[in-house]
């Protein structure tokens, strides 16, 4: 893990405070306001599924889905942007973010799971159709969602969320051989990614400029895996990304036949999901508006702003 990140130690990353767990609050004109986004919480299986909500339900759904190690907090400032126009809906997945977090070796974490969960929380709130954000993690969601209902995606905007083999590079290679051999050995070497030292380069690699990405951002995601038995459920996850990779000639195929228009807003910096794993999709999709931001993984903490004003013109043009 250490030849993926800067040499950096621990020490100097973050004081003892930084594992804290961070307070979420509003201003007190926030209930006034017909955008403020409410933080909420349904029970779907047995659980209790957190999330975001903002704006008119009668208005067009934008269904936000957040990549690993985060959840819908890297959503917070977009939210209030959309809101305005759009219902906007951000869950945590199980195990993520304010969610709740089963032992692993009771529950079935995978994305197909993670999917049929999101499904019915959309599903309770009476969405039919919907546009989504996907991002890392929240791309094999928000296709296995599309997978099962395409007739209900309106559109895509896809900020570093894969569907193409040409999108794994080296980064993947320790993936791949747990993929190939379950080992506790081949897991125990993903640990690494699980570190304050792995999440900080998450959020700061490549990225242009550093006074944008607030640390609060690593700090209460490392509060959120240093919690007993998280590191299992992520070892989960990381296991079953490779049932992933077996559908995207599926996905691809769906692309070709249904045509959801998207957005690209693509961080080229990232090596995680390089950009190679974005051009792919103009060979399957006609309707495409693509952008690479010379920015990192989440691209949301730097560009922000040039990112709303991307969808809002985007979802003016798909939504109905």
């Amino acid at each position: 893990m250490k030849n993926l990140i800067h040499n950096t130690t621990l020490a100097t990353l973050l004081s003892a405070s930084a594992l804290l767990p961070i307070a979420v609050t509003s201003p007190a004109h926030a209930a006034e306001s017909p955008f403020a986004v409410q933080m909420n919480s349904m029970e779907i299986d047995g659980l209790n599924i957190a999330y975001r909500e903002a704006g008119n339900p009668e208005n067009p759904t934008v269904l936000l889905l957040h990549g690993f190690p985060t959840s819908s907090h890297m959503f917070r400032n977009l939210i209030p942007e959309l809101a305005e126009d759009y219902h906007v809906i951000a869950p945590d997945y199980p195990g993520f973010g304010a969610s709740d977090m089963p032992d692993a070796a009771s529950y079935d974490y995978g994305f197909a799971n993670a999917a049929n969960v999101v499904t019915q929380l959309i599903d309770a709130k009476g969405v039919g159709d919907y546009s989504v954000y996907l991002m890392d993690y929240g791309a094999p969601v928000g296709y296995r969602m599309f997978a099962n209902h395409p007739e209900r995606v309106t559109g895509f905007v896809i900020q570093n969320g894969n569907a193409y083999e040409a999108g794994l590079r080296e980064f993947w290679d320790p993936l791949k051989a747990y993929w190939a051999d379950a080992s506790t050995e081949n897991g125990d070497a993903l640990r690494g990614f699980l570190t304050m030292e792995a999440t900080q380069w998450q959020f700061t690699h490549g990225v242009g400029d550093l006074s944008k990405v607030s640390p609060d951002n690593y700090w209460h995601v490392q509060y959120l895996l240093d919690r007993p038995g998280n590191q299992e459920v992520q070892l989960e996850m990381f296991l079953d990304y490779g049932t992933n990779v077996e559908e995207y000639a599926k996905w691809q195929a769906m692309f070709r036949e249904h045509q959801p228009p998207a957005l690209i807003v693509w961080g080229k910096n990232d090596h995680i999901f390089p950009a190679d794993g974005a051009h792919p999709y103009r060979d399957d999709l006609n309707d495409v508006e693509f952008h690479l931001l010379d920015t990192g993984h989440f691209a949301l903490e730097e560009y922000g702003p040039r990112i709303a004003s991307e969808m809002k013109e985007f979802l003016g043009r798909v939504t109905r």
